[in-house]
């Protein structure tokens, strides 16, 4: 039951996503600087960089969840 509910509540986050803007302030002013195409560059490469943290956090969840529901 759990699982159905953590499954569905991830679809509904991933479904409602929108195109995230991941720049601080400096780098959204020199993407606005560099122009369009390179702007969209940087973005997803600062998204790439964020991908790599959040997946290993989200690993670490997920073994966490496993071994405290068996408990």
């Amino acid at each position: 039951m759990k699982m159905k509910v953590l499954a569905m509540v991830l679809f509904l986050c991933l479904s409602f996503a929108i195109n995230a803007s991941a720049q601080c302030s400096i780098c959204s002013r020199t993407a606005q600087q560099m122009g369009e195409k390179p702007a969209k560059s940087l973005n997803a490469g600062i998204l790439y960089l964020a991908a790599a943290p959040l997946l290993i956090a989200g690993y670490i969840g997920f073994r966490w969840y496993r071994s405290n529901d068996q408990a």
